[in-house]
């Protein structure tokens, strides 16, 4: 199947730079060898610094949703008292596995466009004593929405000394996100997002606190057992077959990520939502959320009662060859969201914004 190269504004799978994609064609190795050691221990420390962690750091050959159900089974117990902050579609799915492992879940859902009122997330915290853990969606894509991590970790562990269960899955890598200095007890993020490679790896970090949760928790998984993953990471392997091209990627894209630096990488990201923001608006759109907790990796746009938001989408794939992400959920035919996260260039965000504009008005559309 021949696929066009397209403009894919979507938050993730996000483009790939080639050199990295070419080198997925590199021969396999023995993953129970020398050179797979040498390769899993020196992705293993370079992640450890985009997640500014000492913390115990695991590799999975398996989707974002992966490392979530790994925080969950290695932690919590059937029957264990869980807080969830819902802010959008995502949210409200880490709190749907944490059911399914059988804790006993109080969601906090807050409207779609708003981030965690921190006022709420106390008061809950104060009539359940018993909360073993805190589950929070860091950066909501299905909304646009960045929740205050560093404001909510100070509350969750600072004043009431529970677990921090963090999905930073289209987060990590884009946008500040310090795991020790903000005392993140568990925090999982994906390949496709900010790291510059196609899906398929998940990465987990894993605190003290969350190790003796571990000791205690009776949850199970075979694939997703961090003991076992420990085990084998001590003999540089890990314990199932790993995606060797998708490893081989990782280890050029944290160069890039590394040798770029990590503020600069924050500061770019900043710099293309405040453009396509700012594009947006001079376009007589509207944001779904408000100003100061929209995410610097993917913008909500709201789609004009005029217009038709599957239409919209629609032609602008079929007749600009631009791929834009509509609504989930409750947000289904109100919104569309445009990723720019990951390797993104300015053509990337001008060429979206004029085709956008050009739609529109084909559409019938006056600001």
């Amino acid at each position: 199947m021949n696929i066009p190269k397209q403009n894919l504004r979507i938050p993730g799978p996000t483009p790939c730079p080639e050199e990295i994609m070419e080198l997925m064609s590199r021969p396999m190795i023995n993953h129970r060898g020398p050179e797979f050691k040498e390769l899993l221990f020196s992705v293993t420390e370079r992640l450890k610094q985009v997640f500014q962690t000492g913390n115990d750091l695991y590799i999975l050959t398996a989707s974002g949703t992966g490392a979530l159900e790994a925080s969950l089974v290695n932690t919590l117990s059937p029957g264990d008292e869980v807080i969830a902050a819902v802010t959008g579609s995502f949210g409200s799915r880490y709190a749907d596995m944490a059911e399914a492992v059988g804790a006993s879940v109080t969601r906090l859902d807050f409207e779609w466009g708003t981030d965690v009122d921190l006022e709420t997330l106390r008061q809950a915290l104060q009539v359940q004593p018993d909360v073993k853990a805190v589950l929070v969606t860091h950066n909501e894509t299905s909304t646009g929405v960045v929740n205050d991590l560093e404001a909510i970790a100070a509350m969750v562990k600072g004043e009431f000394d529970k677990l921090l269960l963090v999905d930073a899955i289209s987060s990590l890598g884009c946008v500040p996100l310090p795991v020790d200095r903000w005392c993140c007890d568990v925090v999982a993020t994906a390949s496709q997002k900010g790291f510059l490679t196609p899906p398929g790896l998940s990465f987990i970090s894993f605190g003290p606190e969350a190790w003796k949760a571990r000791k205690s928790a009776t949850a199970t998984s075979f694939y997703f057992d961090l003991e076992a993953a420990q085990s084998y990471l001590e003999k540089g392997q890990t314990p199932f077959t790993p995606n060797l091209s998708l490893f081989y990627a990782l280890d050029r894209s944290l160069d890039v990520l590394l040798g770029e630096g990590l503020e600069e990488t924050y500061t770019r990201h900043a710099y293309f939502a405040d453009m396509t923001r700012r594009g947006v608006k001079a376009l007589g759109l509207e944001l779904l959320p408000r100003d100061h907790c929209a995410s610097n990796t993917i913008t909500a746009v709201r789609v004009p009662e005029s217009i038709d938001a599957k239409a919209l989408v629609n032609t602008l794939h079929l007749e600009h060859n631009v791929v834009v992400a509509g609504g989930l959920g409750q947000l289904e035919g109100k919104i569309i969201r445009i990723g720019h996260l990951g390797a993104v260039a300015e053509s990337d965000i001008i060429d979206c914004l004029e085709a956008l504009g050009k739609t529109l008005q084909a559409m019938g559309f006056r600001a």
